[in-house]
């Protein structure tokens, strides 16, 4: 007897059981997305109590790219990449042009500079310093004979003419006066009758102390001592009309020589001070015979 009813109690059992299993069973898409729907509908009515939002709230209203549109961007992406190439063409000629006119202005500068010191050259004393130098002003003395007239020229260079007898100097011109007072001077300077020469250009001077020749003639009394064998007499007349004028036409040839006295009296050393400084005062402004002329000279003292 107790077979079936345990047969029986479990056929109960099984069916009390089938709901609750059926019940169990994951619900199908479309009840999850009623069941969605009906929870955002109860969202929607707590964030928007006014109403629900517009359809397309959180979205764009722009319709999805066409063709045309595609197009049009492309062709003006093509028109900014053809006018890139036009400007970058444009200046690589221009940087081209550019780079032509600075080769031409540098090769016009140093011609002009070749020019210039040939000019100046050919009138200027050679290294043995027997003759003013050159960049003198068109103003300056007669000075056609730059060796003695009893000796004949170098058969390297062009024939000389014997100057011509000067005109009488007007005294009452003192300009005129004070020109004549040192071609004088320099006159005795090249027939290297130094003392002379020295005596000539101190009166000369002495007479006229504001004339421009006055920084030429303390020079060249400065040069006529070296001349002489007088390094240190020279460099104290050199230095002093440095110091006298330095904006003076001739200090800084009177700067150059001083180096070149320094160096006969045994001190290179100060001499390269002196040209350093001659490099560092005029700079650019160096007369064009003294930049040629300094290279060798600071060689001669060993400068650094």
């Amino acid at each position: 007897m107790r077979l079936p009813i345990s047969l029986s109690f479990l056929a109960a059992a099984a069916f009390a059981l089938t709901p609750a299993a059926a019940q169990r069973r994951p619900p199908t898409p479309e009840q999850r997305i009623d069941r969605l729907e009906k929870q955002v509908r109860q969202v929607q009515k707590q964030v928007f109590p006014k109403g629900q939002p517009a359809d397309t709230a959180g979205f764009s209203d722009d319709p999805a790219a066409t063709q045309d549109a595609v197009s049009t961007l492309g062709g003006r992406l093509d028109a900014v990449e053809r006018q890139m190439s036009d400007l970058v063409r444009q200046s690589e000629e221009n940087g081209n042009r550019l780079g032509v006119m600075e080769a031409d202005l540098a090769r016009l500068r140093a011609d002009q500079d070749r020019r210039l010191r040939a000019i100046e050259q050919g009138a200027a004393p050679d290294a043995t310093g027997k003759a003013e130098p050159s960049g003198q002003t068109t103003d300056e003395p007669v000075q056609a004979a730059e060796q003695p007239t009893d000796s004949p020229p170098p058969a390297s260079r062009p024939k000389i003419e014997t100057p011509r007898a000067k005109p009488p100097v007007d005294e009452s011109d003192p300009n005129a006066a004070a020109e004549a007072a040192y071609d004088a001077g320099f006159q005795l300077w090249t027939a290297k009758k130094y003392d002379a020469a020295i005596a000539s250009l101190k009166a000369m001077a002495a007479k006229y102390p504001d004339h421009r020749r006055v920084s030429w003639a303390n020079n060249l009394i400065g040069r006529s001592m070296l001349d002489k064998g007088q390094p240190r007499a020279a460099a104290e007349a050199l230095l002093a009309n440095y110091r006298r004028d330095p904006k003076g036409e001739r200090a800084q040839d009177s700067l150059f020589y001083l180096g070149k006295s320094l160096v006969k009296l045994g001190q290179p050393s100060q001499a390269c001070k002196a040209y350093g400084e001659l490099e560092e005062v005029y700079g650019a402004t160096l007369r064009a015979p003294l930049k040629v002329d300094l290279p060798a000279a600071k060689a001669e003292a060993k400068c650094k």
